[in-house]
């Protein structure tokens, strides 16, 4: 049995008594003052008659000092037996920084993964565009001067609503050349009226006649290709005058404005579009979807579209288009989604999500949620490898079942065991 231990201010007491002793000792030898040669001789007599006197007293001190540090040593020795043990860590030193040894793995419960027919689902963002069949850029086929814009961006138009006023000569010279083919054609006509009627009282050869109705029909011509260009231009056949109006070519929202007051118009092959138009009755969502998750969209798979402000809405849509070339940079490919806009909610611009469903169920692992732990931007669980090791494991999740399981692309198959707790189990690693 060991005795109970001596206080831990005893025993350094002891220790550094002993040392100062040892010290004072010393430094006692150093400072004897010198002696000639018959003091020595004399002192080395008297020394080695009195060291057999002092022999016995000298061993007891010396056998006391031993007994002191012996003490002092067993002291330590029970008082380090007494105190209590450190606590041992948690996980230890693995080479592999995903292994993780517990000391207690009882604690963490562990689960199966499971297999299931679930609905195959995709979750990606996703901006509004107009389609592009349904807009329409709107130019003038004549020059000029603007002198008066009545529509402005954002605006909602009518199929043949006035947009703005142009001053053009190309119109003026228009109307000028009407004109002129007009007259023309009302004087071939009276000379093929009165040709016609000395031809018939023998008064002129046929062939004069027949110049006559060639020179009726090239005036007719003329005056046909005068009205068509008037027309082309946009301006009123009826209503002569050098102002050009353009008007609206659908109904639909002004999307773009290339205009302003007082700008010139140029040609038609060197003017961009003034406005552009577009029909927002449907819209295209287009989406960018990474490579690893082309493979679970389709062609016809159906898009719900969730809106932020919208919460409790979807809009359904379709999947028409799906880009056969990514982006180099984002390596994305672009999913087009074709949906209907009746109340005008969708707006060209606007950031929204998809959640891609396909037709048919597919077999897929499905985990607890609680299971997953969410660390370095990636999705863990972790598989018990015997001996009290465990493994962390990156999965690519799905979506998320109504009951709390998540969805596991890929990482894990049916009747792995993996701990329920996820959490728990990193947080207690880390310590």
């Amino acid at each position: 049995m060991t005795g109970p231990a001596l206080p831990q201010e005893i025993v350094e007491a002891a220790s550094q008594y002993l040392f100062l002793a040892f010290l004072a000792s010393q430094r006692r030898e150093f400072a004897r003052p010198s002696r000639n040669a018959t003091q020595q001789k004399r002192v080395r007599g008297m020394k080695k008659e009195s060291s057999e006197k002092n022999r016995g007293p000298r061993r007891a001190r010396i056998g006391c000092s031993l007994l002191l540090l012996a003490i002092a040593s067993v002291s330590l020795g029970c008082s380090g037996s007494k105190a209590e043990p450190p606590a041992t860590k948690v996980v230890e030193t693995n080479t592999d920084p995903d292994v993780f040894t517990m000391q207690d793995p009882s604690q963490f419960s562990l689960t199966a993964a499971q297999a299931r027919k679930v609905s195959d689902e995709v979750h990606v963002n996703c901006s509004v565009t107009p389609d592009v069949n349904r807009s329409v850029p709107v130019v003038s086929l004549g020059g000029g001067r603007v002198v008066e814009i009545k529509v402005k961006l954002g605006d909602t138009v009518k199929k043949g609503q006035v947009l703005l006023l142009i001053e053009s000569p190309d119109v003026s010279g228009a109307f000028s050349d009407y004109q002129k083919f007009k007259a023309d054609e009302a004087l071939a006509d009276k000379q093929l009226a009165r040709s016609q009627l000395l031809y018939d009282k023998g008064a002129i050869a046929l062939a004069d006649l027949e110049t006559a109705q060639d020179a009726h029909a090239k005036a007719k011509v003329d005056l046909e290709t005068a009205v068509a260009h008037v027309k082309v231009l946009g301006a009123d056949i009826n209503n002569p005058s050098p102002l050009l109006p353009l008007r609206a070519p659908i109904s639909g929202v002004i999307v773009d404005q290339q205009i302003t007051g007082g700008t010139g118009v140029r040609s038609l092959d060197n003017q961009p579009a003034l406005f552009t138009i577009a029909d927002l009755s449907r819209v295209w969502v287009v989406c960018d979807v990474y490579q690893d998750m082309l493979s679970r969209v389709h062609v016809g798979d159906v898009a719900d579209i969730s809106i932020d402000g919208y919460q409790h809405d979807q809009f359904p849509g379709k999947v028409i288009n799906i880009g056969e070339v990514l982006d180099p940079t984002t390596r994305t490919a672009k999913v087009r989604i074709d949906l209907p806009n009746p109340n005008g909610i969708m707006r060209a611009g606007m950031y929204v999500s998809a959640m891609f469903r396909a037709h048919n169920l597919v077999d897929r692992v499905v985990v607890p949620a609680s299971a997953v732990v969410h660390l370095h931007d990636k999705d863990w669980v972790f598989v018990p490898l015997g001996d009290n090791r465990f493994r962390r494991v990156a999965l690519q999740l799905g979506p998320q079942e109504k009951d709390g399981y998540q969805q596991v692309i890929s990482g894990l198959k049916a009747g792995d065991q993996i701990v329920s707790n996820g959490l728990q189990f990193s947080s207690a690693a880390e310590e």
